[in-house]
């Protein structure tokens, strides 16, 4: 890969698109009002055919798009963008991700020399506080997580795949997302192997991004289907036992 420009903006986001071309318009009008001078480009994935609703549209960064002859999976997709990437950073965005100024900035003169990961609170519809941090999935974690007295981690031991701001080396070095599953659980996935390769994740506790959060797989069977077979994969996985280890040994 090319040594990128001293004068190269730091950041290139990857969001895929199904069909939601229209939700994604506004993401990229405030990525280039609040964040255009962080900004290399945005490699935008079409994984299914839609109607070019950004036609004419000019941002100060350029948008390069990748038309998939067949739909991918989410981490594939990310996988696949990566490849167009020639920054320090990468950033997995979701199209329902808002912003109400600069975020990108700030996190990156936040991070940590070995913060390999780093994400700002997110906040969900309807809520006036952000999303709780996450402890490791288990069965048990996700039966108590919202029972009263559930107590909630000082720091995250996962982040969702909403909003996952990445070093690039530590992309790479762990080579990206695990193919072999489909839309849910690799999130969690590459957030144990960022750790197990000895980055840390980072949360920017002073920064806020909204999340106009489409949850499908609470009214879709197949969406559903997709999210319980996930978790197996998760829990079957030598990351997640290796991962679940090392947590419990720095507690």
């Amino acid at each position: 890969m090319p040594a990128p420009s001293p004068s190269l903006p730091p950041i290139t986001v990857s969001i895929v698109s199904h069909g939601q071309l229209a939700l994604i318009r506004p993401l990229l009008e405030q990525l280039d009002r609040f964040s255009g001078a962080s900004t290399a480009k945005v490699v935008l994935t079409l994984n299914i055919p839609e109607p070019d609703v950004l036609a004419g549209q000019e941002w100060r960064f350029p948008v390069e798009r990748i038309d998939n002859a067949q739909p991918k999976g989410f981490g594939a997709n990310h996988n696949q963008a990566f490849q167009h990437c020639e920054t320090p950073w990468f950033l997995v965005l979701n199209p329902d991700i808002r912003f109400d100024g600069d975020v990108l900035a700030p996190l990156i003169a936040q991070a940590a020399p070995d913060a390999g990961l780093l994400t700002p609170r997110i906040l969900e519809p309807g809520k006036s506080t952000p999303e709780q941090h996450r402890e490791i999935i288990t069965p048990l974690e996700i039966v108590t997580r919202r029972k009263p007295g559930y107590e909630r981690p000082a720091v995250p031991a996962w982040i969702p795949g909403l909003f996952m701001l990445f070093r690039s080396d530590a992309y790479r070095q762990i080579g990206g997302f695990d193919e072999r599953f489909f839309m849910y659980g690799e999130d969690f996935d590459i957030c144990a192997r960022t750790q197990l390769a000895g980055w840390k994740l980072q949360v920017g506790e002073d920064l806020l991004a909204r999340h106009e959060a489409q949850r499908a797989s609470r009214s879709s069977k197949k969406h559903l289907y997709w999210h319980v077979t996930s978790l197996l994969k998760v829990w079957t996985s030598g990351a997640f036992w290796r991962f679940r280890r090392l947590k419990a040994s720095i507690r």
